[in-house]
C-alpha cells in the first residue's frame, strides 16, 4: 500500500491586469507548484480558485492591485472564504536586476506572503461604502468639469467684443451664468462675431449650470448614504457629510481590517515618522497615506479651532508652549484620527473584530 503525504497548505500570488491575471502557487516550504493565466472574469476567477484548491488547502493569496484590476478576483476569493492579503508592487531595483514578467511578479507576491511581508487586508469593496466611493468619484469629476467650464467662460468673456464684455464686466460668476444662459444667438455661417460669442457663452453657461445641479444632487445623495452608514460621525463637531464620506471611504466596507488606531492614523498620513539618527531624536511629517482622508482631518481640525471650545483651549495652551499653528494642527489631526477610529470600529460587526486582532 502506497502512503501519500498529506496535502500541504497552498500560498498563492496573483499579478493582475485588465484582461488577464497570472497566478503562481507555492507550498509552505517554498516549493514552486505551478503557474496559470486566466481571464479577468467570473469564469476565470472560478477556474483560478479550483486550480489553487487542486494543490491542497488554500492558506492565503497575495494579490497586487486590490483597489484596481485585482478588485474583482479579491471579492471572488473573499466570498469563497479565502484569505486575501494586499501586496505592494515589486521594487523597481529588483526588477532592473532580475527582469520583469507576469509569472515573476506573481511568484514575488506569493513569496512576499510566505515571508510575512504582506500583512495588509484589502478593502472588501462590496457594500455601501464602495457605493459611496463611486459617488464621490463622480462628484469629484463633476466639480473639476464645472471649474473648467467656469474658467473657459471667463476666458471667452475676456476676449469678447466690447458690447458683451462691458455688459458682463465686474459681475459674479452666478450673475454671468444667469445672463449668458438666457442669450439668444445663432452659430450659422455668416453670423456676426457677437452672435457667435453669445452662442458660445450660452453653451458654457448652460454646461456650468448642469454640472452645478449634478454636484448638488450628488451632495444630497452622499449625505443620505453617510446618515445611513455612520450617523454618529455627523454628531461630532466639525464633521459634515463630505468629510465623513472621505473618512468612511478611507476605512472601507470592512473597517475591522484596521488592527489599531495607530494603523488608521498611518492610513490617513497623520502618524509622525521616526527620523532619528545617533544622538538626534526627532520625528518628521508623514507625507504618505490617503491624502483625501488627511485633508478631511485637516478640515475638521481647522473648523474646531474656530468653533469648538475644547479645541480652542487646547490650541491656546499649546501655542503658549511655543508650538506653531502647523504643529498644533498636526497634533489635532492625530487626536481626531483616534476619535474617528473609535467611531468606525463601532460600525464593524462584533464577530469581525476578532480576526482583525489575530491578523494584526
Amino acid at each position: 500500500m502506497t502512503l501519500h503525504p498529506p496535502p500541504t497548505a497552498v500560498i498563492g500570488g496573483i499579478d493582475t491586469h485588465k484582461d488577464t491575471h497570472t497566478a503562481v502557487a507555492i507550498a509552505q516550504d517554498g516549493r514552486m507548484l505551478g503557474v496559470i493565466e486566466v481571464r479577468a472574469c467570473s469564469r476565470g476567477y472560478q477556474q483560478l480558485h479550483e486550480w489553487f484548491a487542486a494543490f491542497g488547502p488554500i492558506a492565503c493569496v497575495g494579490v497586487e492591485g486590490t483597489g484596481s484590476y485585482g478588485a474583482g478576483v479579491s471579492r471572488f476569493l473573499h466570498r469563497h472564504s479565502v484569505k486575501v492579503l494586499e501586496v505592494n508592487r515589486t521594487n523597481r531595483q529588483h526588477r532592473r536586476r532580475r527582469g520583469k514578467s507576469d509569472p515573476a511578479d506573481a511568484e514575488a507576491a506569493a513569496r512576499c506572503v510566505l515571508a510575512g511581508q504582506a500583512v495588509g487586508v484589502p478593502k472588501s469593496q462590496d457594500g455601501e461604502v464602495e457605493a459611496l466611493r463611486l459617488l464621490r468619484a463622480q462628484r469629484r469629476s463633476a466639480i473639476k468639469a464645472r471649474t473648467q467650464a467656469a474658467n473657459q467662460l471667463r476666458a471667452v468673456l475676456s476676449t469678447a467684443p466690447d458690447q458683451l464684455r462691458s455688459r458682463l464686466r465686474n459681475k459674479t460668476l452666478l450673475s454671468i451664468v444667469k445672463t449668458a444662459a438666457a442669450f439668444r444667438a445663432s452659430a450659422e455661417p455668416g453670423a456676426s462675431l457677437v452672435a457667435i460669442t453669445r452662442h458660445v457663452l450660452r453653451g458654457l453657461a448652460r454646461r456650468w449650470r448642469a454640472l452645478d445641479d449634478e454636484v448638488r444632487n450628488l451632495d444630497r445623495t452622499v449625505e443620505v448614504y453617510v446618515r445611513a452608514i455612520a450617523p454618529s460621525l455627523l454628531e461630532r463637531p466639525g464633521i459634515g457629510p463630505e468629510v465623513a464620506s472621505a473618512l468612511l471611504v478611507a476605512a472601507g466596507d470592512n473597517p475591522e481590517r484596521l488592527g489599531s488606531e495607530s494603523s488608521f492614523a498611518a492610513l490617513c498620513g497623520v502618524s509622525p515618522v521616526d527620523a532619528s539618527s545617533g544622538r538626534q531624536k526627532r520625528h518628521r511629517l508623514n507625507r504618505a497615506g490617503n491624502r483625501d482622508a488627511n485633508r478631511a482631518l485637516w478640515v475638521v481640525a481647522c473648523s474646531r479651532m474656530k468653533c469648538d471650545a475644547r479645541t480652542i483651549a487646547y490650541s491656546d495652551r499649546r501655542r503658549a508652549e511655543g508650538l506653531s499653528r502647523k504643529e498644533i494642527l498636526r497634533c489635532l489631526k492625530r487626536y481626531i484620527a483616534r476619535e474617528v477610529f473609535g467611531l468606525l470600529r463601532d460600525l464593524a460587526p462584533p464577530a469581525a473584530l476578532a480576526p482583525a486582532k489575530l491578523a494584526a
